[in-house]
């Protein structure tokens, strides 16, 4: 058991509305605009959700964190607004979304209908911080000989796994990708090992922090 259970993804946009519907398409959710400006995703259940926020500060670094989906073919995700980064270099193909959003598509002859696979998380120490969010979220951590870990079965979570990997490069800036999660208080969260970076306040209803590597996650608190 976690201290914490996952709640949704959210994911920054320079263009909320273009965004969303790609991603809607691509993961296959429904896609819903706001009067703000910021869209959402739905699906079967409420952890099917995605939030798209629209900011105003467009992609500048290679996601430290993105997304892994099932497809049967890149050339339809081209045809959403997608590009094709990389093709060759690996079992699944490295792409882009519309914004330049870093993402794996892995190529599956009956993919589907709910194609969001995995999230994949950069990491200077990958052993230490996916125990860390098994302690957090629960699951089942492990790390594999070829040099990555990852937890599967984490409660409530609507992907097969969160897995993690080695880089050499140092996080720069803030993520666009990110997860909100429900505890009951966030002060064991930080006795763990994360950082209160935003304190819920009359702005929002939620607290923002880092966990031990400096990636951003909201808590929503819950008695």
């Amino acid at each position: 058991m976690g201290i914490a259970t996952f709640k949704n993804l959210c994911i920054d946009a320079a263009d909320a509305a273009v965004l969303g519907s790609f991603w809607a398409t691509a993961i296959g959710l429904e896609f819903h605009r706001q009067e703000t400006g910021d869209a959402f995703l739905t699906g079967r259940t409420k952890a099917h959700t995605i939030w798209i926020n629209q900011v105003p500060e467009p992609k500048r670094y290679k996601h430290r964190i993105h997304l892994d989906i099932h497809g049967s073919s890149s050339a339809q995700l081209v045809d959403l607004g997608a590009s094709v980064v990389d093709a060759d270099s690996f079992p699944w193909d490295v792409m882009a979304d519309p914004e330049g959003g870093e993402f794996c598509l892995f190529l599956r002859e009956r993919p589907p209908v709910y194609r969001l696979y995995e999230m994949v998380v950069d990491s200077a120490d990958h052993e230490a911080i996916s125990r860390w969010w098994a302690s957090v979220l629960g699951g089942e951590q492990s790390s594999d000989a070829r040099g990555f870990s990852y937890i599967e079965r984490i409660p409530n979570v609507p992907f097969d796994n969160m897995s993690f990997g080695p880089v050499e490069e140092a996080k720069q800036t803030k993520n666009r990708i990110h997860l909100d999660i429900v505890a009951h208080d966030i002060d064991e969260l930080i006795a763990t090992g994360a950082t209160l970076l935003r304190p819920m306040d009359d702005e929002i209803n939620w607290n923002v922090l880092a966990d031990p590597e400096g990636n951003e996650f909201c808590v929503f608190v819950h008695e």
